[in-house]
């Protein structure tokens, strides 16, 4: 068997532009020469036109190669130049699902019996709550637990306002505000629901430490990327000084940074985002990595659905799966992407239910991947009311 084709594919959200300028999804397609046709996604959101160039460039290398050589594919290409980073390290990614979804369909069995074999039959998940006002994230977070959720994330208690408003805020209305939001949360929905807390990178380690201690007591399940990802150092600092169990990981590239998270004790969960990471080949050493530690995987998936499928097959394996981050949003009664899904995701309860088929266990629409249009979003940051750049 051999690679023979490899295309790529904007594809527009059906969901609003988010936020964060959200628009779509990098969709990659393997061809063998049997037929076999595998589906890979990738996860720089923000740089989807570089990583599609990044594909690109490694097409030529794989064409005529054998897809069941997995590895080996991804060492030789990462490893040609050794140049580094997100859009890189996401083309490398969606083409390593891709194969993964060939070697799947070509063994006729799920991902997960190549990876070891289930570990679960469902894997529990936590719906996105975002908003720029308490009444909106009140709201939506009822509805979360109405629909049988029994987590809820994205939930930042520094709001989702938009970035075209300056910011400007003393250091202890921030923490006093912020604290109080946590509170409300936590009474909207009381015990029977976890609440997963987003700081979005937003703020400095003493800040970060000083808002953890006041929302300790409302028992989140974590607290989420509270200073930025490029010092292992200063989430460290975090780390030793809360007792709310810290995620991160998402911005991360490769096992060995997330080596360097870990032997750092600066995490507790870990959030490899399996279309940035290094696809199911390093999201499996990572998973493996975190285990001999004791810590527990979140596999972060904001985007679309092969992201979600990809990472539905490596939770299904791993024994130290802790949830799983599903981009339901109640008030679109989905997931994004769903429309791309020839069947959609089975959910219950708060649970999604691994699928059976062969490799990722999804087949895509084709009218839908082939007839969609992309706009490219504009990048935005939100500056304070002095004029400097703020973390959002």
């Amino acid at each position: 068997m051999k690679i023979t084709d490899i295309n790529t594919h904007l594809v527009e959200s059906d969901a609003p532009i988010s936020e964060y300028g959200v628009n779509g999804w990098l969709i990659v397609t393997v061809t063998t020469d049997d037929g076999i046709r595998g589906i890979g996604e990738a996860g720089a959101w923000a740089y989807l036109e570089t990583a599609e160039k990044a594909v690109e460039r490694f097409t030529p290398q794989l064409i005529g190669e054998d897809p069941l050589q997995r590895e080996h594919h991804l060492q030789s290409l990462y490893r040609s130049t050794h140049f580094r980073g997100a859009a890189i390290s996401s083309a490398l990614s969606a083409i390593d699902i891709a194969l993964w979804d060939i070697a799947g369909k070509h063994y006729d069995t799920p991902i997960y019996e190549l990876l070891g074999g289930k570990c679960r039959n469902k894997l529990r998940t936590y719906a996105h709550v975002i908003g720029g006002s308490m009444d909106e994230m009140l709201g939506k977070l009822e509805d979360c637990k109405g629909e049988g959720f029994t987590a809820v994330g994205h939930l930042s208690p520094l709001l989702d306002e938009p970035r075209d408003e300056p910011y400007s805020e003393t250091h202890s209305e921030m923490i006093t505000d912020a604290a109080d939001r946590v509170r409300r949360f936590r009474d909207a929905v009381g015990t029977g629901v976890d609440l997963c807390i987003e700081i979005h990178r937003r703020l400095d380690p003493h800040q970060a430490i000083a808002l953890a201690n006041e929302i300790e007591q409302y028992n989140p399940l974590f607290y989420e990327d509270p200073v930025r990802p490029d010092n292992f150092d200063a989430m460290k600092k975090v780390a030793r000084n809360v007792s709310i169990p810290i995620a991160t990981g998402e911005r991360f590239h490769t096992p060995e940074e997330f080596d360097m998270l870990l032997r750092h004790d600066a995490v507790d969960y870990v959030r490899p985002d399996l279309c940035v990471a290094g696809g199911i080949t390093w999201g499996k050493k990572i998973a493996s990595m975190a285990e001999a530690s004791y810590v527990d995987v979140v596999p972060h998936d904001p985007i679309g659905p092969v992201s979600t499928a990809a990472c539905m097959q490596l939770a299904a394996s791993i024994p130290n799966f802790e949830i799983q981050e599903y981009p339901y949003r109640p008030e679109n009664d989905q997931a994004p992407g769903e429309n791309l899904l020839e069947e959609p995701f089975e959910w219950e309860d708060g649970y999604l239910m691994v699928p059976d088929g062969p490799g990722l266990g999804i087949e895509l629409q084709e009218d839908v991947l082939q007839n969609s249009t992309y706009r490219q979003p504009k990048l935005s940051t939100r500056l304070h009311e002095d004029g400097s750049v703020v973390d959002q």
